[in-house]
């Protein structure tokens, strides 16, 4: 049975605070001169206001002020801050740089890596292919919905409006290694380069189709970086070898190609390997085709590899609708990307809370967890250990087939 969770004598919110770095705040809005223009709002208790409306799930600007100014006492034991007023939080996420909620974010990845060198190690992807010993990257954007009428900067389609967030994680530690928010109409291999310059001699890289730039694949192969990118139906290429198949698997075919296509030719001049096989999908097979500069790996690996890229996907899925990143604050850009950067903030202190609790549970069952008491005294880490379903019994199962009816026939 578990314990109840000890009392503690500050509230939840305010111990999720405190592994924010004192001066931390207020060193990054002088480097961006946000504390030039903050009088009565300072930068700390914007960063508390942001931080509760991301975690609380709240719907607008008025939802976040009532209830900080509801909780005033309590908000002010957080290193003095002060409830906003709802033209206040509105203005200061439309002029306040929002390099610096980007500067927050790297910084205290940082910091919590530095608190635990652990962090993040053995939360592997579950797809992870546990036979690569090297950093595997997997690169990709989600798009996220705007209201089109009022965001004229981010007009996507006639009707549409998106933001993107253009990210490389990585997978054995779930942890983003960089990130850009741009606007949706941006190409993806646009931001290739830019995403993948810190990957080092040695590891690897996994792409979707849409960051496809031979000039940039080759500049990788040319670093020492192996990669492994999912082909496009129309690419034009030669067949130069074609390498022996596994016996009893899904692969289709295994060839060493050279590129047809005079610009692409020009742009990656060596061979390439093209791997071809039966992928299932929802539970279909579907036949699918990738390409790398590895000639060493197995065929099958090639596939695992692509695969192990879905675990971008769920770290999207995790941002997106667990922290429900969609009911946006403001209609400018800067006001979009301080919500990003402080969602991304968020999600990653209560992944540390996780690590030093050492849950073993999902990522949404602790958020659930901690948005519902906010604002009570509990000791986070005690409450962490001792809410919910953490250690009960596993859920019986109803077996219908096995029921039994007194005074039916069988």
């Amino acid at each position: 049975m578990n314990q109840k969770p000890t009392r503690s004598n500050y509230i939840i919110l305010k111990q999720i605070c405190e592994y924010v770095p004192k001066n931390l705040v207020n060193s990054i809005a002088k480097k961006y001169g946000v504390d030039k223009v903050s009088r009565s709002f300072k930068p700390w208790s914007h960063i508390v206001a942001m931080l509760y409306s991301q975690i609380s799930h709240a719907i607008s600007l008025n939802d976040i002020c009532d209830a900080l100014r509801n909780q005033r006492d309590s908000l002010k034991t957080i290193r003095g801050a002060t409830p906003p007023s709802r033209n206040g939080l509105s203005n200061a996420n439309k002029i306040r740089d929002a390099a610096m909620a980007e500067d927050l974010f790297w910084s205290m990845l940082k910091h919590l890596q530095t608190l635990s060198p652990n962090f993040g190690i053995g939360r592997k992807y579950k797809a992870f292919p546990r036979r690569f010993k090297r950093v595997i990257h997997a690169v990709d954007s989600t798009t996220i919905q705007l209201v089109a009428n009022c965001m004229d900067w981010a007009k996507h389609r006639r009707r549409k409006a998106a933001a993107k967030c253009h990210m490389r994680l990585n997978l054995q530690t779930f942890l983003p290694s960089f990130a850009v928010v741009d606007a949706a109409k941006t190409h993806d291999a646009g931001h290739a380069r830019e995403v993948c310059a810190g990957i080092k001699a040695g590891e690897i890289v996994v792409f979707d189709k849409a960051y496809i730039d031979f000039s940039h694949l080759f500049d990788l192969d040319h670093r020492g970086i192996f990669w492994v990118v999912r082909g496009k139906e129309n690419m034009q290429y030669n067949v130069m070898e074609e390498l022996q198949l596994p016996k009893n698997t899904n692969i289709l075919k295994d060839e060493i190609i050279e590129l047809v296509t005079p610009t692409s030719k020009i742009d990656y001049p060596k061979t390439l390997r093209r791997v071809e096989a039966i992928i299932e999908i929802d539970g279909k097979d579907k036949i699918m085709n990738f390409i790398t500069n590895n000639i060493e790996w197995a065929a099958s690996s090639v596939c695992d590899l692509y695969k192990s890229r879905w675990g971008i996907e769920t770290f999207f899925k995790e941002i997106k609708q667990t922290l429900q990143l969609c009911d946006f604050l403001g209609y400018s850009s800067n006001a979009v990307q301080w919500q990003i950067w402080i969602a991304l903030l968020a999600y990653i202190l209560i992944r540390f809370l996780a690590h030093i609790s050492n849950w073993k549970h999902s990522f949404t069952r602790l958020f659930t967890t901690i948005r519902a008491l906010l604002w009570s005294r509990f000791s986070l880490t005690s409450l962490i250990n001792s809410y919910g379903t953490a250690h009960c019994l596993p859920r019986t199962r109803a077996a219908p087939e096995q029921a039994y009816f007194p005074g039916m026939s069988y």
